[in-house]
C-alpha cells in the first residue's frame, strides 16, 4: 500500500487542543466506521490518560524511559486518532482521510504508519499479553520506571489469551503494568462478581469507575498499587444504547 503522499505531508504548527475540541476532530473522520460504539466508548478514558497520566509526548515518543500505551481494542480507533492528533502526534489534516486507501489512519492502527502507536492492533486478545511482554522486556533492560498501559474491551475477556496474561501478571508482581478495561456490556459471557473481581482473584489491584467521569478516572489511574499490577474497569453506556 502506498502511503507516501499522506505520511510526508507538511506538519502545521501545533495548536493547543482541549477536550472540548475532540468532537470537532472526531467529525473530521468521515470514512466508513463499522464499529461506532467502540469508536466512542474509549474517548473519555483515552483523553484522561494522554492529558494527565501518560508520560509521553511527540518529542519523547521514541525515548527509552517513556510510558507505553497499547491499544488492544483497535477495531474502533477514531477516538484514539482524535486524541493523538489533539496531542500533536500527527497533524489533524490526516483525519479526513481516515480509512481511505492511501491514508496512514486505517480501520486498525498500524504502528509503522501512525506516530505514537506502540502496536498494530484490532485482532482481539493480543494487547494484554503484549503488555505483559513489554513490562518483562523493560525489566530485562533495567528500566523499572516506565509504565505500560493497555486498553482492552470487556468482550476481549472472552479470549483465553487474556486470562493467561492476567493469571501470570499478578503472581509475577508486574507493578509497571496497567490495564484499562472499557466495559460497554458487549461481552458474550461476562464474569460472575464483575470484571474487577477476575483481576483481584489473580492478585491484581482493581477498581471499577464511571468511564465518563474524568476525575474518577484520573483518581483510579493514579492510585498506588505497590507490588501489584493495576486494573481499572471503566463502565460506559451499553453497546446497544
Amino acid at each position: 500500500m502506498t502511503t507516501t503522499a499522506s505520511t510526508t505531508a507538511p506538519v502545521r504548527p501545533s495548536i493547543p487542543t482541549g477536550f472540548g475540541d475532540i468532537d470537532r476532530l472526531m467529525s473530521l473522520m468521515t470514512g466508513d466506521e463499522k464499529h461506532g460504539p467502540a469508536a466512542t466508548s474509549t474517548l473519555d478514558a483515552l483523553w484522561v490518560l494522554y492529558d494527565r497520566v501518560l508520560r509521553v509526548t511527540p518529542a519523547t515518543a521514541d525515548a527509552p524511559d517513556r510510558d507505553r500505551f497499547l491499544l488492544s481494542k483497535g477495531h474502533g480507533p477514531m477516538a484514539y486518532y482524535a486524541v493523538l492528533a489533539a496531542k500533536g502526534f500527527f497533524p489533524e489534516d490526516w483525519l479526513p482521510g481516515f480509512g481511505s486507501y492511501d491514508s496512514p489512519l486505517g480501520h486498525h492502527p498500524d504502528r509503522v504508519l501512525v506516530p505514537g502507536a506502540e502496536i498494530g492492533s484490532g485482532s482481539l486478545g493480543h494487547g494484554l499479553p503484549l503488555a505483559v511482554g513489554s513490562v518483562l522486556g523493560l525489566r530485562a533492560q533495567g528500566l523499572t520506571d516506565p509504565r505500560v498501559w493497555v486498553l482492552i474491551g470487556d468482550a476481549e475477556l472472552d479470549e483465553g489469551s487474556n486470562h493467561e496474561a492476567i493469571a501470570f501478571a499478578g503472581p509475577a508482581g508486574l507493578e509497571q503494568l496497567h490495564t484499562l478495561v472499557v466495559d460497554n456490556s458487549s461481552a458474550t459471557h461476562g464474569w460472575p462478581g464483575g470484571i474487577a473481581s477476575r483481576f483481584e482473584a489473580a492478585g491484581w489491584s482493581a477498581q471499577t469507575v464511571d468511564g465518563r467521569d474524568h476525575e474518577a478516572l484520573h483518581a483510579a489511574f493514579t492510585a498506588p498499587h505497590p507490588g501489584r499490577p493495576r486494573a481499572v474497569v471503566a463502565r460506559v453506556e451499553p453497546k446497544s444504547a
